[in-house]
C-alpha cells in the first residue's frame, strides 16, 4: 500500500506482518478503513464490506488473516486503537467516537460521570496544597494579572479573570482582547503575573505571550493537562493534571476545580482583600440596579 503514513501504527504493524497473505478484497477493505478509521471502528463487517464493494464475508476473512477469530474481535482491536488515541485517531472526532465506544455498555451519562469522578480523584494525589499556595501567593503579590487560554480553556480563563476582578484584583482576560492584544501586553512589567491555561498543546500565540512575559520579567503560572505540560521557557509555577484517560471525557471540571481552589486560597491569604471586594461588589450591584436593566 502507498498510504502507509496515513495508517494508525497498530493497524500498520498488523498489515506489515501479514502483507504476503492479503488479497485484492483485503486491500479494498483496508483502504476503506484507512480512509475513515473512526467510522471503520464503529461499523460491523457487513457495512465495511458494502462500502468496499466486496462480498459480505470478506471482512471476516480479512480479520482472520490478520490473526483475529472473527470481525467482532478485529473491530474491538480497532476500537481499542481509537481509545488509545494515537496516530490518525488523535483528533477531536476520534476522541468523541472513542467516548461513544466506551459508553456502549454502561450508558452515556454514567460513563461521563465515571470519567469525571476518576479524573477528580486523581487530583488528590497529583496536586498538593503547596502547588495551590504557589499560585495564590503569586497572584496576591502582583500588580496586574493577565489570564490567557485558547480553545476549550478560553471559557475557563474568562471565568477566572471575572472572579479575580470581583475579588478586587486587576485582571485582564487576554482572550477577550484579541483585537487589541499588542495594546494589552505593551504595559506588562516585572510586577505582573501571566496565568496560562493550556489543554492538549499550547498554541503558537500562547508561546508568543509566554515569550513576551519572559522578556518583561513577569511571573508566569500555567495550569495545563499532561498533553500541554512542556513549555519553553518553563513557567515559574505549573500545575499539570490529567483531565481523563484516552477515550474518556476530557474534563473541564478538573482544571476549574483547581482554579477555584487557587482563588479560594487567595482569599485566605490576602488579609481580607477578596472578601471586602466581594462585599463591595455585591452592594454596588444591588444599588446600581444594572441587573434589572440587563434582563
Amino acid at each position: 500500500m502507498d498510504r502507509q503514513d496515513a495508517i494508525p501504527q497498530a493497524l500498520g504493524d498488523l498489515i506489515s506482518r501479514h502483507s504476503s497473505r492479503l488479497t485484492d478484497a483485503d486491500t479494498r477493505l483496508l483502504d476503506v478503513l484507512i480512509q475513515d478509521p473512526i467510522r471503520g471502528a464503529m461499523e460491523n463487517g457487513k457495512d465495511v464490506s458494502s462500502r468496499a464493494g466486496v462480498h459480505p464475508a470478506s471482512a471476516v476473512r480479512l480479520a482472520r488473516r490478520l490473526g483475529f477469530k472473527g470481525y467482532p474481535e478485529f473491530r474491538s482491536f480497532l476500537q481499542a486503537s481509537l481509545i488509545e488515541g494515537s496516530g490518525d485517531f488523535e483528533s477531536p472526532a476520534a476522541r468523541m467516537a472513542a467516548r461513544l465506544v466506551r459508553a456502549e455498555e454502561g450508558g452515556l451519562l454514567a460513563s461521563v460521570l465515571d470519567s469525571e469522578i476518576t479524573a477528580l480523584n486523581n487530583v488528590r494525589t497529583s496536586v498538593s496544597d503547596a502547588d495551590i499556595r504557589a499560585f495564590s501567593t503569586s497572584l496576591r503579590d502582583s500588580r496586574r494579572i493577565y489570564v490567557f487560554g485558547r480553545g476549550h480553556s478560553a471559557s475557563l480563563s474568562a471565568l477566572t479573570a471575572l472572579r479575580l476582578t470581583r475579588s478586587g484584583y486587576e485582571a485582564c482576560d487576554l482572550g477577550s482582547q484579541m483585537h487589541q492584544l499588542p495594546e494589552a501586553l505593551s504595559t506588562m512589567s516585572e510586577n505582573d503575573v501571566v496565568w496560562l491555561f493550556a489543554f492538549r498543546r499550547p498554541s503558537s500565540l500562547m508561546a508568543e505571550v509566554r515569550s513576551i512575559a519572559a522578556e518583561r520579567g513577569a511571573r508566569v503560572l500555567a495550569l495545563t493537562d499532561l498533553h500541554a505540560a512542556r513549555m519553553d521557557p518553563a513557567p515559574d509555577h505549573q500545575i499539570s493534571i490529567s483531565r481523563g484517560d484516552p477515550g474518556e471525557s476530557q474534563s473541564l471540571v478538573v482544571p476549574m476545580t483547581i482554579a477555584n481552589a487557587v482563588i479560594l486560597d487567595l482569599a485566605a491569604i490576602d488579609d481580607g482583600r477578596s472578601l471586602r471586594a466581594l462585599g463591595d461588589f455585591k452592594a454596588f450591584r444591588a444599588k446600581a440596579g444594572l441587573a434589572a436593566q440587563l434582563l
